[in-house]
């Protein structure tokens, strides 16, 4: 029973101990959780060494310019991040019978995720239910699913290179890839251009493009031609990746939707090839061991039917 007398860990763990922990965990600094908790830093250190003490196991290594979680405390991170997010919902769940749907949504995406089904879901909830809380944060594909795995995230959309037996997946929308350069390259505002044109010059890469990767069919286009000379520059978000080349730094990798105003505006000059670029599917990833909220449940159920009713080409930007 949950409430066993004799169940002495539960009953005598300082549960603001965890709450500590998961503030550390997230700030990744003892400093900066202090600074968030508005508590002093020895303060913050005795709090995790109680409660390392009291679970018997070390949550942290850290040392010299090193701040890294323990396998246990990754663990921790997980299944406590889960306890206090079903806190967190207690009121909603508890005022279920009023027709009034309320909660929160957390949603992951990585950073070029555009897509109108995605806004037509939250411009339908923002209309209709506006007592649910959004957050939107982006990441790399591989925190999204990490992340949502961890029971995080209502929902990851991201790049995927493997599925996970653990995770749902669904195939959201397909992309293309194409070959850019900024008004400063040489190449730019050249026509007729060959892939053998652009063996001599740097490139600026996502973190992703690595042949294991979910960019991998990036990776073996370059390949394939040679385009295999030093990258000048990598970045984990398109804004960054974007700003780098638009600065001359190098050609870069864009989805071709996604940057088409970028072309128009005379900012991004596009490159070979122009016939059948690399193809890339982005996901909806969630994870059907989370406890979900009335608004997550309902969120994400709307998402996938609409998902579902669109055809695949419909979800397809044209290269």
């Amino acid at each position: 029973m949950i409430t066993d007398p004799d169940n002495k860990f539960a009953f005598q763990l300082d549960w603001n101990l965890l709450r500590t922990f998961l503030v550390i965990a997230e700030e990744q600094s003892i400093t900066r959780a202090a600074h968030r908790l508005l508590r002093g830093q020895p303060a913050v250190s005795l709090a995790l060494k109680r409660l390392e003490t009291e679970l018997d196991c070390r949550l942290v290594e850290r040392g010299k310019g090193e701040f890294r979680l323990t396998s246990a405390g990754r663990r921790l991170y997980s299944e406590a991040g889960a306890l206090f997010h079903g806190v967190s919902q207690l009121p909603d769940s508890l005022g279920q019978a009023r027709n009034e749907l309320s909660g929160d949504v957390r949603i992951l995406v990585a950073s070029h995720v555009i897509t109108p089904l995605l806004d037509r879901q939250l411009t339908h909830f923002a209309q209709h239910h506006p007592k649910v809380r959004f957050s939107i944060r982006v990441e790399t594909s591989g925190n999204v699913i990490q992340e949502v795995r961890e029971r995080q995230a209502s929902l990851g959309i991201c790049l995927v290179n493997r599925q996970l037996p653990d995770l749902e997946y669904m195939h959201m929308y397909r992309e293309f890839f194409g070959f850019f350069c900024g008004r400063t390259n040489p190449l730019f505002g050249r026509e007729g251009l060959k892939m053998d044109d652009l063996r001599d010059h740097p490139f600026v890469a996502f973190d992703t493009e690595e042949i294991d990767n979910a960019l991998r069919q990036i990776v073996i286009l370059r390949n394939d031609w040679g385009l295999t000379r030093e990258v000048t520059g990598r970045s984990s978000q398109l804004e960054e990746v974007r700003r780098m080349v638009m600065c001359g730094m190098g050609i870069g990798a864009f989805p071709v939707h996604v940057v088409q105003n970028d072309v128009e505006r005379g900012l991004l000059w596009r490159l070979p090839p122009y016939e059948a670029p690399p193809a890339v599917d982005i996901f909806l990833i969630v994870n059907p061991r989370k406890h979900m909220n009335r608004a997550e449940d309902k969120f994400v159920g709307d998402l996938m039917r609409a998902i579902r009713k669109t055809p695949l080409d419909e979800r397809t930007y044209l290269a």
